[in-house]
């Protein structure tokens, strides 16, 4: 017989489980959309750690929706076949070539790659882009953009019908364009029009920053829509921020409950930020 003491690793494991429970009753059946970039897909093992992490949400009663980017492997490919990239304010000029080009990546590599570290790590997860079961119909955007789309209509019909079947979605932002054309459109739009559309109870923006910053460069934990605005009035909020926080603002009006801008880089980001008292970004929501 062998004997095990306990120590004092297992107890603060426990205590950290026993801890957890009002949080994991909190989001009981909630819907929480993800979007995935940055560090968190640089590498297999990162990934697999992101997938653990979804696969143990669901585990608990979560249901997570994914959507991801791909900005950096569409610059790989596009160099490969010499096709040149431009970028205005921010968005990826995309013609016929180009448009082709994302569509392979997103769809085809990035998805997969998703899809299946999710699979492994014992999930169940079915890869998707906006094109499929008319998830998303989108405009055209600034026409020196090319085929460049914002989500005009969301029909999430397919992604309940997942969620009954236990199954994660992984959605590529690829939207169709009214004439049925392809169009590129970007990552975390795509993540907060879905969040809306389905009214979820979390939207979370993994970047490769810590959060929201004050002017002395400290972690702002809670913001509501106002802060923000003034933020980025004084110009604190600045560059990459703010599309980010406009696309949180523009998920709270449409009636998700509170948006996170937290460092997909940090181990277990997800989790601590649904399941501990702390969080590991910046949350915004409106005041209570």
């Amino acid at each position: 017989m062998r004997k095990q003491d306990m120590n004092r690793d297992w107890i603060a494991t426990a205590a950290t489980l026993s801890a957890a429970l009002p949080y994991l009753q909190r989001y009981n059946d909630a819907i929480v959309v993800i979007k995935l970039g940055g560090h968190a897909m640089s590498s297999d093992e990162e990934m697999d750690n992101f997938a653990r992490d979804v696969v143990l949400m669901q585990q608990v009663g979560v249901n997570p929706v994914i959507v991801h980017g791909g900005g950096p492997m569409i610059n790989e490919l596009l160099g490969k076949l010499d096709i040149k990239s431009e970028f205005l304010d921010g968005k990826r000029v995309t013609d016929k070539a180009t448009v082709e080009v994302v569509e392979m990546v997103l769809s085809g590599r990035v998805n997969k790659w998703i899809v299946n570290a999710i699979n492994r790590q014992g999930g169940r997860a079915v890869g998707l882009s906006g094109k499929d079961a008319n998830l998303m119909i989108c405009d055209q955007d600034a026409p020196e953009l090319g085929l460049v789309g914002t989500p005009a209509e969301i029909d999430t019909q397919i992604l309940k019908t997942l969620f009954d079947a236990n199954t994660i979605p992984v959605i590529a932002p690829l939207g169709a364009g009214r004439n049925g054309e392809t169009l590129n459109v970007n990552g975390d739009t795509v993540a907060g029009a879905i969040a809306s559309a389905l009214t979820a109870d979390r939207l979370l923006l993994l970047t490769d920053v810590s959060g929201v910053k004050d002017g002395d460069g400290n972690v702002l934990t809670e913001l509501t829509p106002e802060q923000i605005a003034d933020l980025t009035a004084s110009g604190v909020i600045a560059g990459g921020m703010i599309p980010k926080t406009q696309t949180c603002l523009a998920a709270l009006a449409g009636g998700v409950r509170a948006a996170v801008i937290l460092d997909g880089r940090a181990p277990n980001a997800c989790l601590l930020e649904l399941f501990t008292e702390h969080g590991a970004g910046s949350i915004i929501r409106v005041a209570k």
